[in-house]
C-alpha cells in the first residue's frame, strides 16, 4: 500500500462515509453510544492516514464498509462497530493490542487482538500455517462470537471490492471464500450474506459462466416478476381478510444457486423451473403462538393452491441448528408451476436475515431450548478443537464436514428430540451422546428393529444405542463417520491406543536388550544392567537400529507400537540382531559383538535363507505367480521397470522400481534384491483399476466402455461411476496384459472429447 497525502476531497469523502455509519446506527434499535464510535473513527483515521488502498481510495473507507456491514446487514452494537472500525490498526501501524485496551476497554481489544490473529487468508504459500491461523479463529469465535461475525463482514468488503486484486490473487481470496467464509455464514445465520459471498466468489471463479446465467435469469426475470404478482394477488386478499399485517415478496434464484442446481442434476438452465421463490413475513397477533399462526396462514394459502406433500419443511417445530426457523411449503401455481413459500414472522425474519447477533439479542427473552441450537454448536466447536488433529488442514477439512451440512431431528429412547446433520450414522449419534459410549457402540435399535452402526439416520427415528464393553475403535470407523465430533474422537482413541501399546512394547523391547547386553557381559538375567551407563546405551541403541532396519521402520515408536500390539515378537530379535554363524565363522571364531563381523553375518545368513537366484530374472508366463510372486503393494504387469526382492520365505517377491516398499527394500536390505526382467507374450491377463474422469452428460460413460469392451476386447471386473458438479468419476477393474495395452487404452479414452483424465490407480 502506498502512503501519500489526501485530497480534501478524499477527506471530505471519508467524512461523509463516517457519517453516513452514523445514521446506520441511529436506525437500529442498539443503545446508541456515539461517543466511543467517534473516537474509534478518529483512532483508525488517525493510523491509517496517507495508506491508499489498491484501487487508489484511501485505506479507512475499507473498515468503514466493514463496519456498515456490521450495523446494516448483522446488526452488531457499538463494541463490534468500534472494532471492526479499528481491525487493521495493530496489524498495519505501530499500535499495540495494549494501547487499544488503554484508549478503550478490554472486550474491544480483545476482538481486535482476535481478528489481528486471523489475517490474511486461510490459504496459500503457507496453507498449514494459515489452517492453524483458523483454528484461532475458531478458538476466539467460541469465546467471542463477534470476532468470527466482523471478519466475514470484512471478507464481505474484500469480495465486494475483488476487481482491484490481479487475477492469481482473486481466484485465491475467491476459492477460501467459496470454501470457509460461505459455509460459516451459512452455518451463523447469514443468510444474504451467505449468497452474496457464494455468487462473488463464482463470478471470479467462473467468470464466463456466472455472466451467461446471469443474462438468461434476467432475461427471464420480467415473465417471473409477472407470475409472482398473479400467484400473490389472493394470498394478499386472504391476509388482508385475517387482519395480518405483513410484506410478502418474491426471490430469483442467484447465479451460483442456479449453477449449482444445473450441475447437481446435470441439466440445462432451461430445465431449473424453480427460479422463483415467495417470502412472506407477517406481525403476528398476541394472542396465540407464533407457530400456530404459521400453521394458520399455511392453511390459508394451501387453501388457495393445491400443496406439494412431500415438500414441506417444519423448522418452527425444530430450528436449524444455525438458530433459522421458517415454515416453508411448496405449491401448484395456476400455470402448472411449483412454487416455494417460505412464512416467516418478523422475528424470524430478523433470525434469518442477521443470524447469531440476532439470535443473541432474543434468546435472552425467550431463553426457550430451541433458541439455544447455535449456542449448542458453538459448544461442540470448543470440544472440536480440545480435541484437534494433528495436521491444522486435516483439522481445517474435519471442521468443514458440518458447516453445510442440512439437518435430521431423530429421538433417543426417552423421547428427547436430537439434531444431527445429515448423513449421520449411528456411529456418529453414539458420539453425540457420549465419548464413552461412542466407543462402545456396537448397534442399535431404530424404530424397534435392530440395526448396524454404518446405519444412515433418518427424520424421526427413534433411537437405542446398543453397546458392549468388548467393543472399541477400528480403523473402518474413520470410513463410517461423518460428523466432526466422532471423527475427532476415533482418532483421539487410536493416539491413546498407539501410546500405551508404544509403552508397552518399549518395556518389551528393552526387557530383550537388557537379557542380550547380560549375557554379553556375563551377567545374571536377575541382575539388571543399568540402563544409564554410556556401554548400555550404545549397545540398545546398536539393537535398535539393526531391528528398524531389518522391519524397514524409520522411528523407534512405529517399532515400539508393533511390539505392544504383538505383531513383532521380541523372542525373534536375537536372531535379527545376531544371525546364526556360517560354518567358517564357527570354524575360525569370532565375537558376536563386533559389528563388522555380526553384519558380515546377517548378510551370509540372508543370503542362505532365500532361493539362490544368479543374475538377471526373467519373468515369462509360466513362472509368474509360482516362482516369482507379484506385489500386491503394486501391482507391476509386464512393461513396468521391477525389482526383485528375495524373502524369508523362500519365494522372491516381485516390485515396481517405484513402489514405496521397493524404495525401502533397496536402502535397508540391498543384499536381497535382484535384477528383472519381463519376457511375457499376451498369455497371462492381470487385474488392475483405472480411474477415468470427465464432463458428464448422456451417453459419455457407454462411450468409455465401449472402447474398453468392444475396441480393445478387454475384460471387465467391476465398474464403479460417481458424478458430482457435472463431473464424473469411473473406476473400473480391468484385465489388461501390459504396459503398452494399458497406454494404447489410455491415450483411446482421451479421444473421447469429454473425457479429461485416464489414470491407473497404484494400490
Amino acid at each position: 500500500m502506498e502512503v501519500a497525502r489526501f485530497t480534501p476531497e478524499e477527506e471530505q469523502m471519508i467524512q461523509a462515509e463516517f457519517d453516513a455509519l452514523l445514521d446506520d446506527y441511529a436506525h437500529t434499535k442498539h443503545r446508541q453510544k456515539v461517543d466511543i464510535i467517534t473516537q474509534a473513527f478518529e483512532f483508525a483515521n488517525r493510523a491509517h492516514y496517507g495508506v491508499r488502498r489498491l484501487s487508489g481510495e484511501p485505506y479507512m473507507m475499507h473498515p468503514l464498509a466493514v463496519a456498515r456491514i456490521c450495523i446494516r446487514e448483522i446488526g452488531l452494537g457499538s463494541t463490534s462497530i468500534c472494532a471492526a472500525l479499528m481491525h487493521d490498526v495493530v496489524e498495519d501501524t505501530d499500535y499495540t493490542v495494549e494501547d487499544i485496551e488503554r484508549l478503550f476497554n478490554y472486550k474491544i481489544a480483545h476482538i481486535v487482538e482476535g481478528l489481528t490473529k486471523i489475517s490474511g487468508g486461510i490459504f496459500g504459500d503457507k496453507a498449514s500455517e494459515q489452517a492453524e491461523n483458523f483454528r484461532k479463529l475458531l478458538l476466539t469465535m467460541s469465546d467471542d462470537v463477534r470476532v468470527v461475525l466482523i471478519k466475514i463482514a470484512d471478507r464481505l468488503h474484500n469480495m465486494r471490492t475483488l476487481s482491484a486484486q490481479p487475477k492469481e490473487k482473486q481466484y485465491k481470496i475467491a476459492g477460501e471464500t467459496q470454501y470457509i467464509y460461505a459455509p460459516l455464514a451459512h452455518r451463523l445465520g447469514l443468510f444474504p450474506i451467505k449468497t452474496e459471498l457464494e455468487n462473488l466468489a463464482f463470478q471470479y471463479e467462473h467468470p464466463d459462466t456466472y455472466e451467461e446465467i446471469r443474462r438468461k435469469i434476467e432475461e427471464r426475470k420480467k415473465d417471473q416478476l409477472l407470475q409472482f404478482d398473479a400467484f400473490a394477488e389472493p394470498i394478499r386478499k386472504k391476509l388482508d381478510e385475517m387482519g395480518y399485517q405483513y410484506s410478502i415478496t418474491a426471490r430469483i434464484k442467484s447465479p451460483f444457486s442456479v449453477w449449482k442446481k444445473m450441475t447437481t442434476k446435470n441439466i440445462p438452465f432451461e430445465d431449473v423451473y424453480d427460479l422463483l421463490a415467495v417470502r412472506l413475513v407477517f406481525t403476528p397477533h398476541t394472542d396465540t403462538s407464533e407457530r400456530e399462526q404459521c400453521w394458520v396462514i399455511y392453511s390459508a394459502i394451501t387453501d388457495i393452491y393445491k400443496p406439494h406433500p412431500e415438500r414441506i419443511r417444519d423448522w418452527i417445530s425444530t430450528p436449524k441448528s444455525n438458530g433459522y426457523e421458517a415454515l416453508h411449503i411448496t405449491v401448484m401455481a395456476d400455470k402448472g408451476q411449483w412454487v416455494e413459500v417460505q412464512i416467516r414472522t418478523e422475528r424470524m425474519h430478523e433470525l434469518a436475515e442477521r443470524g447469531y447477533a440476532a439470535h443473541w439479542r432474543y434468546k435472552n427473552d425467550e431463553g426457550s431450548e430451541k433458541e439455544n441450537q447455535l449456542d449448542k454448536w458453538l459448544q461442540n466447536i470448543k470440544e472440536i478443537i480440545a480435541h484437534p488433529e494433528q495436521d491444522a488442514m486435516d483439522f481445517l477439512d474435519t471442521f468443514k464436514l458440518n458447516l453445510f451440512a442440512e439437518e435430521v431431528f431423530v429421538f433417543t429412547r426417552t423421547g428427547d428430540i436430537r439434531t444431527m446433520p445429515l448423513g449421520s450414522t449411528i456411529l456418529d449419534f453414539a458420539y453425540m451422546l457420549h465419548t464413552e459410549l461412542g466407543e462402545h457402540v456396537i448397534g442399535a435399535k431404530v424404530n424397534h428393529k435392530l440395526v448396524g452402526i454404518s446405519y444412515v439416520l433418518q427424520s424421526g427415528d427413534l433411537i437405542e444405542v446398543l453397546t458392549s464393553e468388548k467393543s472399541h475403535p477400528v480403523s473402518e470407523w474413520l470410513e463410517i463417520a461423518t460428523t466432526a465430533k466422532a471423527k475427532s474422537r476415533i482418532q483421539d482413541w487410536f493416539k491413546r491406543e498407539d501410546k500405551r501399546y508404544a509403552k508397552e512394547g518399549e518395556e518389551l523391547f528393552l526387557g530383550k536388550v537388557d537379557k542380550m547386553y547380560g549375557v554379553k557381559q556375563g551377567v545374571q538375567s536377575a541382575n539388571a544392567p543399568s540402563r544409564e551407563s554410556s556401554e548400555y546405551i550404545a549397545y540398545r541403541d546398536m539393537v535398535l537400529m539393526k531391528v528398524l532396519n531389518h522391519y524397514g521402520l524409520t522411528k523407534p515408536e512405529a517399532l515400539y507400537s508393533a511390539i505392544g500390539k504383538g505383531a513383532i515378537v521380541v523372542d525373534g530379535l536375537e536372531a535379527i540382531v545376531f544371525p546364526k554363524k556360517s560354518i567358517w565363522q564357527r570354524m575360525f571364531g569370532g565375537d558376536d559383538q563386533d559389528e563388522s563381523a555380526q553384519s558380515a553375518a546377517k548378510d551370509q545368513s540372508a543370503v542362505s535363507s532365500v532361493p539362490k537366484v544368479k543374475g538377471t530374472i526373467i519373468l515369462t508366463d509360466d513362472n509368474i505367480g509360482k516362482e516369482f510372486i507379484l506385489s500386491k503393494c503394486c501391482h507391476p504387469i509386464p512393461g513396468d521397470e521391477v525389482m526383485g526382492y528375495k524373502a524369508d520365505d523362500g519365494k522372491v517377491y516381485i516390485h515396481k522400481q517405484d513402489c514405496p516398499t521397493a524404495q525401502r527394500i533397496k536402502t535397508s536390505q540391498g543384499k536381497r534384491v535382484v535384477a528383472a526382467k519381463w519376457d511375457t507374450h499376451r498369455v497371462q491377463s492381470f487385474m488392475e483399476t483405472i480411474e477415468i474422469e470427465g464432463i458428464d452428460h448422456m451417453g459419455v460413460f457407454i462411450q468409455v466402455l465401449h472402447i474398453i469392451s468392444e475396441q480393445f476386447n478387454i475384460n471387465l471386473h467391476e465398474v464403479h461411476v460417481t458424478t458430482e458438479d457435472g463431473i464424473f468419476k469411473g473406476r473400473i477393474g480391468i484385465y489388461i496384459y501390459d504396459r503398452k495395452e494399458m497406454q494404447e487404452l489410455f491415450a483411446a479414452l482421451k479421444e473421447i472429447p469429454d473425457v479429461t483424465s485416464a489414470r491407473r490407480i497404484e494400490s
